[in-house]
């Protein structure tokens, strides 16, 4: 006689239940997260094409920065020669803006532009010899750091930094969302040093194809 008993051991039917409904939960908190990213990137790209003064849409950048990484600090660094400038924060005084400025040779922010890198310190970044202390940015006492640098045609224009006061292990999701972030921003400059009567005036499809692809004969 054949049985066909189909029980199972105890416990198995609960090691299965816990081990499908945490992946399930895991695949629903990525997709969440990659909601997020979609929509802080249509965000952005809505404020680049508004009316809006140049100081306007990099404080917009710098506040949806801060609230998709719940970071406790944003700047936004332009190249001013040999110089990074301070020109976007959601935390320092305005009198900084414009006035905080190192050369490309110092500090992480620094080397991010020279090396046109990302760089991420999950914690006590203001001990990383690369470091360059200024008194009038609190950051400076921050554990993690987090910046990439500011992309337009291929040339680095600047850096955006995002900083955490606690130490703060930077995800992969956080890494891309501030390079694209950088590379948005710099397409943000290269438009906007375009007069809006260029755009009316231009022949775009001609502009189009008389263009030629690198490397083309």
């Amino acid at each position: 006689m054949i049985s066909n008993d189909t029980r199972t051991a105890p416990g198995s039917a609960t090691r299965a239940h816990n081990g499908v409904v945490p992946k399930a939960k895991d695949l629903e908190q990525r997709l969440q997260r990659t909601e997020q990213q979609l929509r802080l990137f249509q965000q952005i790209s809505r404020m680049m094409v508004r009316e809006m003064s140049l100081q306007e849409v990099l404080r917009g950048i710098v506040n949806l920065v801060v609230e998709f990484t719940a970071c406790d600090s944003c700047l936004v660094y332009l190249v001013d020669n040999e110089e990074l400038v301070l020109c976007a924060s959601n935390t320092s005084h305005p009198s900084a803006i414009g006035r905080v400025r190192l050369r490309l040779s110092e500090g992480l922010t620094g080397w991010v532009a020279r090396e046109k890198r990302l760089l991420a310190i999950s914690r006590e970044a203001y001990k990383d010899a690369r470091f360059k202390f200024f008194g009038d940015l609190p950051e400076d006492t921050f554990e993690a750091f987090l910046s990439a640098p500011v992309i337009a045609r291929n040339r680095v224009v600047g850096v955006i930094n995002v900083r955490h006061k606690q130490p703060h292990q930077h995800t992969g999701g956080e890494m891309e969302v501030l390079t694209t972030v950088g590379e948005q921003v710099g397409c943000l400059l290269v438009v906007a040093r375009m007069q809006p009567t260029a755009v009316e005036s231009a022949n775009h499809v001609q502009l189009v194809l008389s263009s030629k692809p690198a490397g083309a004969p």
